[in-house]
């Protein structure tokens, strides 16, 4: 008996070391988020101890934080959607090719991680910007009399999210072809499929849990974002993450910011159990398997 509970216990055992570092990396700072969202800002940087619902009364009646909500929401799914697009032939190419250095492939698709995501971000400006590359090219050739405003509006705003994000996109599809059987589309051809059906009828099907763990990971990261705006965008292309960068840095409300942060924590974990529950998210284990 002892023995059998013994064993009953030896997974907990395993576990943890993981669960005490998600517990204090993860649910006491969170909890702390949750307590410091009922304070009460009193002045600049000072707050009150308290109990009150006035944050959070503010956050759902305020029209202002719901547009924030639906801006970050529909630019998150934009950026998802042309990742996914964009992200899919890189990651199919590299995972077919017959290069015989394919790490070499790789290397250079992680290669912009080694430099910050903020000097990445203002690269744009240089390339983008009235006196950047893209604009002197066309003035050289003639071709525009005037800069064309490609700068501090949402179309920057996605091109930022998709230089920074694609990566992503394309390893987590990578790593899902690459595990799936080189025989299996020879197969479906000698069966009589053309290239294209026995790619949308094999290929496709089976690559999908490294495409919907990427869809996920972008969607995440592009809502949580708030650098990419505030360098690219204009004064309306904020995000949700904008607003808590304000609350905290600039209006030094810290309880409003906590509240801020919070919802937006239940509202990426709403779109991660719906997710899970149309996507079976158990199965997107198989994208890193």
């Amino acid at each position: 008996m002892a023995q059998a509970y013994e064993r009953d216990l030896r997974p907990w055992y395993l576990l943890s070391p993981a669960l005490l570092a998600i517990a204090l990396l993860v649910v006491v700072p969170m909890s702390f988020i949750l307590v410091y969202s009922f304070y009460e800002n009193i002045d600049l940087g000072l707050d009150r101890v308290a109990f009150q619902f006035g944050n959070w009364q503010e956050l759902l009646t305020d029209g202002y934080y719901h547009q924030a909500i639906w801006k970050t929401f529909r630019l998150s799914l934009i950026v998802t959607a042309l990742a996914a697009l964009l992200g899919y032939v890189p990651a199919y190419f590299i995972a077919n090719t017959r290069f015989r250095h394919k790490w070499l492939l790789l290397l250079l698709l992680i290669l912009p991680f080694w430099v910050s995501f903020i000097i990445r971000t203002l690269s744009w400006i240089h390339i983008m910007g009235n006196q950047g590359a893209i604009n002197g090219l066309l003035l050289w050739l003639g071709l525009i009399d005037e800069p064309l405003q490609m700068m501090f509006n949402e179309f920057a705003v996605v091109v930022g999210f998709i230089h920074v994000f694609l990566p992503y996109m394309i390893l987590n599809v990578y790593v899902s072809l690459e595990g799936i059987d080189r025989n299996l589309e020879p197969a479906a051809r000698t069966l009589g499929c053309t290239p294209w059906q026995a790619f949308l009828e094999v290929t496709l099907p089976l690559s999908l849990p490294g495409l919907a763990a990427g869809c996920l990971l972008v969607f995440v990261l592009t809502a949580g974002s708030y650098v990419t705006p505030l360098i690219l965008g204009g004064p309306d292309d904020f995000l949700f993450g904008n607003l808590i960068y304000d609350a905290v840095l600039s209006e030094l409300n810290w309880p409003m910011g906590a509240t801020l942060s919070f919802a937006l924590l239940v509202l990426l974990g709403v779109v991660v159990v719906v997710y899970s529950r149309f996507m079976r998210l158990n199965q997107l284990s198989k994208a890193f398997g």
